[in-house]
C-alpha cells in the first residue's frame, strides 16, 4: 500500500484509542476497487472510536471523501474530532448540501382501506356518468325518431367521414400485413401435418368472426377515440360547452348523439373493410409460402365460414362503435378547464376504449359460441 493510498490507522489520545486518517481521500482514489474495499474494511472496524477522529494528517480531502466521512459519522458531527480549517469548511458544506431522506411511512390498514375506498368511489362516479350519458342518448334517440327532420344530420355525415373513410388507409393497411403475418405463421405448423388446405378454414374463421371486428375497433379506438376526446375536451378549456349550456343547446343532442350515430355507422363497414384487407394479405402469403392459389382460396371460403360469422362481427362492429363514441365524449366531457387535464382525458378515453373493446369481445365470444361455428 502506497502513501498516498487512504487508510485508517489506530493512535492514542487522552480519551482513547483514536481514528487517524492519513493518504488522499479523494474521488481518484476512493474509485479504485481494492483501495476503496480496503478501506470500507477499516471503516467498519472503527465505526465509533472513544478518542475520535484525527484529520489533520490527510493529504487530500475532496467532497467525496467528506460526504464519506459524514455518512460514516451518522450525519452528525462526533463528540471529538480534530481537524483544519480548510476540512471543517469542506466537512460544513458536505453537512449543509446533505438532504435526509424522510422517513418511510408504516403501512397501515386503515389507511389502505381508505385508498381502496376512494378508489371505488372515483370508478362508481365514473359509471354514474357513463349510465347518465346512455340514458341521454336514448332520450335523444327518441327525440330524434319523433322529428328526423330536425336532427343533426350535417354533423353526422361529417362524422362518418372523418372517423370512417378517413380510416380507410391505415385500416387496410394493418389489417393486409395482419393477413400476411397470421398466415406466414400457420403455413410453418400446417405443412408439418400436410394440412395445407385448412388455412382458409383458419384464417376465414380467425379474421372475419374475430381478429377482424377487434383490430379494427382498437385501431378506431386510438385514432377516432382520442380525436372525440380531444374535440370535446378542448370545447371545455375554450368554453364552448358552457356557452351552449347558457343558449340552451343541449350537449347530448349536438355533440353525443352525432358521433354515437356516426361511429355505429361507420365501424360496421370499417370492419368489413379491414377484414377483405386482411383475408387478401392471408391469400397472397399462402399463395407465395403454400402454393395455394387465390382461386382455390376464394372458392373454398365460403364453405369453410357460415354466413352467421360475418354477421355476428357486424353486430359486434356496431356495440364496439358506440362504446368508443360514448367513452371519448365521456372523457371529453369530463375534463376540466386546463391542458394538463386535457392530456391525461385523451390518454385515458385511448386506455378505457381499447380495454372496453376487448373484454366485450370476450363477452361476444362465450355469448354467441354456436353461431356459425
Amino acid at each position: 500500500m502506497s502513501e498516498q493510498s487512504p487508510r485508517i490507522v489506530r493512535a492514542e489520545s487522552p480519551q482513547g484509542p483514536q481514528a487517524q486518517l492519513l493518504g488522499r481521500w479523494g474521488a481518484a482514489e476512493l474509485g479504485q476497487r481494492t483501495q476503496w474495499r480496503a478501506l470500507a474494511a477499516q471503516l467498519r472496524e472503527h465505526a465509533a472510536p472513544a478518542g475520535g477522529w484525527d484529520l489533520r494528517s490527510l493529504q487530500w480531502l475532496d467532497h467525496v471523501g467528506a460526504q464519506l466521512l459524514w455518512k460514516q459519522w451518522g450525519q452528525k458531527w462526533p463528540e471529538h474530532v480534530q481537524l483544519t480549517d480548510l476540512q471543517r469548511a469542506m466537512l460544513e458544506r458536505v453537512a449543509s448540501l446533505t438532504v435526509v431522506p424522510p422517513p418511510a411511512e408504516p403501512w397501515r390498514l386503515s389507511e389502505q382501506m381508505d385508498h381502496l375506498g376512494v378508489l371505488v368511489l372515483h370508478g362508481l362516479d365514473h359509471a354514474r356518468h357513463m349510465v347518465q350519458l346512455v340514458g341521454q342518448l336514448s332520450l335523444d334517440l327518441v327525440r330524434l325518431a319523433r322529428a328526423p327532420q330536425r336532427g343533426p344530420w350535417r354533423d353526422v355525415s361529417g362524422h362518418v367521414y372523418r372517423m370512417g373513410a378517413t380510416a380507410l388507409p391505415i385500416t387496410a393497411l394493418v389489417g393486409f400485413l395482419i393477413g400476411v403475418v397470421l398466415a406466414y405463421l400457420m403455413s410453418l405448423q400446417l405443412r408439418q401435418f400436410g394440412a395445407e388446405s385448412f388455412i382458409v378454414n383458419i384464417l376465414g374463421i380467425s379474421l372475419i368472426r374475430e381478429l377482424g371486428p377487434m383490430l379494427a375497433a382498437i385501431l378506431v379506438a386510438g385514432r377516432s377515440g382520442s380525436s372525440i376526446t380531444a374535440q370535446i375536451g378542448v370545447m371545455r378549456v375554450t368554453e364552448e360547452l358552457d356557452a351552449m349550456r347558457v343558449m340552451g343547446i343541449p350537449h347530448g343532442f349536438r355533440l353525443v348523439l352525432p358521433r354515437t350515430l356516426a361511429l355505429a355507422l361507420a365501424m360496421p363497414l370499417i370492419s368489413v373493410w379491414t377484414t377483405l384487407a386482411a383475408l387478401a394479405g392471408g391469400m397472397l402469403a399462402a399463395d407465395v409460402a403454400m402454393g395455394i392459389s387465390p382461386a382455390y382460396f376464394a372458392q373454398a371460403l365460403p364453405a369453410a365460414v357460415k354466413i352467421g360469422n360475418l354477421w355476428l362481427a357486424m353486430a359486434k362492429s356496431v356495440v364496439f362503435g358506440a362504446l368508443i363514441a360514448l367513452i371519448g365524449c365521456h372523457w371529453g366531457l369530463r375534463v376540466k378547464p386546463n391542458t394538463q387535464s386535457l392530456g391525461e382525458g385523451t390518454t385515458a378515453s385511448v386506455v378505457t376504449s381499447i380495454t372496453m373493446v376487448i373484454i366485450v369481445d370476450a363477452v361476444f365470444a362465450v355469448a354467441f359460441k354456436n353461431i356459425g361455428i
